[in-house]
């Protein structure tokens, strides 16, 4: 194992992070391309999304993250590193907040929809340790999105919040599922998409200021129509 170790550092191959694949710009062009294709066929391969997203967002990650050292909750942020997982998660007191609150509502969002943080997959292939935890924070307040859009969990919902984090991240796998997720809705849910929803939602992701400068750790309490309009996230059509 040494000696493999030195056979990586002199090909200037290492490991940045717990489960990192150091891959090529041609090996990351080839995960890119075979995971999107595998991403439209089933836009529930969370594995697929989750390797499209990080093979191809080497401008938006680090414009993002230069967004969150900008801004001191941002920074913060950074600087903490925490991790919203059940581990983490104090589900007896979240359920116990008031209705309406940021917690609560959260908590709701996931039993509703039989979701839980613990599926968001951990990053391999971001090639800069710090760009791989703002993957991973993008991916692990994805529900929380959600919860302040007011959107469900069934492909029209889903679609809704691409558009929105696309506009707010710049990420071309948002960018990706926001303009072919809606092929597999009906006729009616288009209309409804295309007239209501998707201007709405880039509207608001607009308007908004960056949602992943907000440590909704520290925000359980704060009702959702608050947060919404400090962020500046127009009430959901």
């Amino acid at each position: 194992r040494g000696g493999e170790k030195e056979e990586e550092e002199e090909e200037g191959w290492h490991q940045l992070y717990p489960g990192h694949i150091p891959t090529s710009p041609l090996q990351k062009a080839l995960l890119a391309a075979g995971s999107a294709v595998m991403a439209l066929c089933d836009p529930y391969r969370h594995d697929m999304v989750a390797v499209l997203g990080e093979t191809t967002g080497c401008l938006a990650l680090p414009n993002l993250r230069d967004k969150m050292k900008n801004h001191p909750e941002g920074y913060h942020i950074l600087q903490e590193r925490p991790r919203i997982r059940l581990s983490t998660l104090d589900m007896a007191r979240l359920r116990g907040l008031p209705d309406g609150s940021l917690g609560r509502e959260y908590v709701r969002f996931l039993e509703d929809n039989k979701v839980s943080p613990d599926t968001r997959m951990p990053p391999k292939f971001v090639d800069d340790e710090e760009l791989a935890y703002v993957i991973q924070r993008y991916r692990e307040v994805h529900d929380l999105m959600h919860t302040l859009l007011g959107m469900p969990t069934n492909m029209l919902g889903e679609v809704v919040v691409k558009w929105f984090e696309a506009v707010q991240t710049g990420l071309p796998m948002c960018v990706l599922g926001a303009a072919f997720g809606p092929v597999r809705l009906s006729t009616r849910k288009l209309q409804v998409l295309a007239t209501q929803l998707v201007p709405w939602a880039i509207q608001s992701g607009l308007n908004a200021s960056c949602v992943l400068n907000v440590y909704y750790e520290q925000r359980w309490e704060q009702p959702v129509e608050s947060l919404r309009e400090e962020l500046g996230i127009f009430p959901p059509p």
